[in-house]
């Protein structure tokens, strides 16, 4: 994870040519301006049942509300997992063609059994019937927040990042907290995100498995960032 204008942003990691608004299994990460962790706390307590686990904080809260009323309002969009972590997101999204449901990743994992029209593992090959070259001018447009194909990952994160600015700016506000809102020029979340385009039934459960993981291995994640709390 490299630096712009010596703020923390993720690498770019789209693959030339995908046109990302095509039905398929993604994995996106989002991150907290400056890998702040303010969305929460990781629990670990000793000769407890409870596994380790986390805390939301009420911005973590106002998050993952926002989170879940996406898939809600966007009929192209299925959640299949996620976890929020003190300063990141991450989640395995599905794009579903508009006259389709989802497909099973696997047999014994789907997503949802009343929503899949079949169990067989949806493999993601790196083709696309558009241009490649096109879709390779779209992904840098997106990247650089210039223009959002329709019904997109771009377009999606794009929303679900403009209402949390707003959100939590209304909470700051109800609250009359003594710190600066969000906006355009002071992101909540890094301008740019990660993601990658899950191809095979084995890279999904790999994914699956790290996202259920975290929260015990968060002293270990290359985004655990000790000086800005996390830990309780």
């Amino acid at each position: 994870m490299g630096k712009f204008k010596n703020k923390y942003r993720i690498e770019s990691n789209r693959l030339p040519g995908w046109d990302y608004s095509s039905e398929a299994f993604y994995f996106i990460t989002l991150v907290t301006q400056n890998r702040e962790c303010i969305l929460g706390n990781i629990i670990s307590l000793q000769d407890a049942d409870e596994p380790v686990h986390i805390v939301l904080s009420e911005f973590g809260k106002i998050v993952e509300n926002e989170w879940l009323k996406s898939f809600e309002i966007r009929n192209e969009l299925f959640l299949d997992g996620y976890i929020i972590m003190p300063n990141h997101l991450h989640a395995i999204v599905y794009i579903a063609d508009d006259r389709n449901v989802p497909k099973c990743m696997d047999e014994t994992k789907c997503m949802d059994e009343t929503k899949c029209r079949d169990a067989r593992p949806c493999v993601s090959t790196a083709t696309t019937t558009a241009n490649a070259a096109t879709n390779a001018a779209t992904n840098a447009a997106e990247q650089n927040g210039l223009y959002r194909t329709p019904k997109s990952i771009s377009s999606f994160i794009g929303g679900f990042k403009s209402a949390i600015n707003t959100k939590i700016d209304d909470y700051i506000d109800e609250n009359h907290l003594m710190m600066p809102k969000y906006n355009k020029n002071n992101h909540f979340f890094q301008p740019n995100y990660h993601d990658h385009i899950i191809r095979d039934a084995a890279s999904y459960q790999r994914i699956k498995q790290y996202i259920i993981n975290n929260p015990a291995n968060w002293a270990d994640d290359k985004l655990f960032n000790s000086n800005l709390g996390g830990n309780a």
